[in-house]
């Protein structure tokens, strides 16, 4: 039986507004008020995204006041990402939802079926791969999500795609990602602390050699909503899901303004480490 799921596709947002949309949709998925859902967005200004336990002093606040770009810490894991040039989705369920329930690798697994059929949609060859073996010198901790791949996220030729991260609560689960449909992948070293510029130099070369964009593996740009239409039919395919347009509920956004205001414009969330 064909399982329905609400679909949000949201104008461009600020980091803060971003974060805070997909934690109230989190809480009330996960109190069964609101449906599951897959949300697909933009950012704007520019936005650099800390991971949840990622220290602030990763951050050049100097270059991204300069730059006019924003920051924002995630409720999930991983390191930074900057968000421009891109889509992010959002795939937000209750915990009983057979394609969230486990642990974050099987959940992980699942998803990454809905992303390679996506892609596959859009003529890329992709991978998802359950081990990675780094090359020599590569370090899990550095301050770039998209340095180093992680389990069952997806790579193209051996270079990092999508990058996705996720947060389990209580009752529901909150998987979101980045796929860079075009433009210069290290910008985001400009907005990081990094000692001098022989350094800066060596990140660039390793950040070209494993992450790539859209653009880059088709050799031609494609439009946002080319990719979101792909996301949808991917997901719907492989994991046998029906969307229906949707936006979100009164409460959601009334929980969304509080948390932007609480949390994820607050200082205190945003540098707490």
């Amino acid at each position: 039986m064909t399982k329905q799921w609400r679909l949000i596709q949201s104008e461009p947002l600020n980091g803060a507004m971003n974060m805070a949309i997909d934690e109230a949709v989190l809480e009330f998925v996960g109190k069964k008020v609101s449906p599951p859902t897959l949300r697909l967005y933009a950012w704007n200004p520019p936005c650099l995204s800390l991971g949840y336990a990622q220290p602030y002093s990763d951050v050049d606040e100097q270059a991204l006041t300069a730059l006019q770009w924003d920051v924002v810490r995630r409720p999930t894991g991983g390191r930074a990402i900057l968000h421009t040039d891109e889509i992010t989705y959002a795939i937000i369920a209750h915990q009983e939802e057979p394609e969230v329930e486990g642990g974050i690798l099987d959940s992980y697994r699942r998803l990454s079926k809905g992303l390679l059929q996506a892609l596959k949609i859009l003529n890329i060859n992709a991978n998802a791969d359950k081990e990675y073996n780094l090359p020599a010198g590569s370090q899990k901790n550095g301050p770039v999500c998209f340095e180093v791949p992680s389990n069952y996220e997806i790579t193209v030729d051996g270079k990092k795609l999508i990058g996705s991260a996720q947060a389990r609560r209580q009752e529901g689960v909150l998987q979101h990602g980045s796929l860079p449909l075009y433009g210069d992948l290290t910008r985001i070293l400009k907005v990081l602390s990094i000692a001098n510029e022989e350094n800066r130099k060596i990140n660039s070369e390793k950040l070209r050699n494993r992450a790539t964009t859209v653009e880059a593996v088709l050799k031609r740009l494609i439009s946002w909503q080319e990719a979101a239409n792909a996301i949808i039919a991917g997901f719907s395919t492989a994991l046998g899901l029906e969307f229906f347009p949707g936006e979100l509920s009164p409460n959601e956004m009334a929980r969304a303004g509080q948390l932007v205001v609480e949390k994820y414009a607050n200082p205190a969330w945003i540098k707490r480490l």
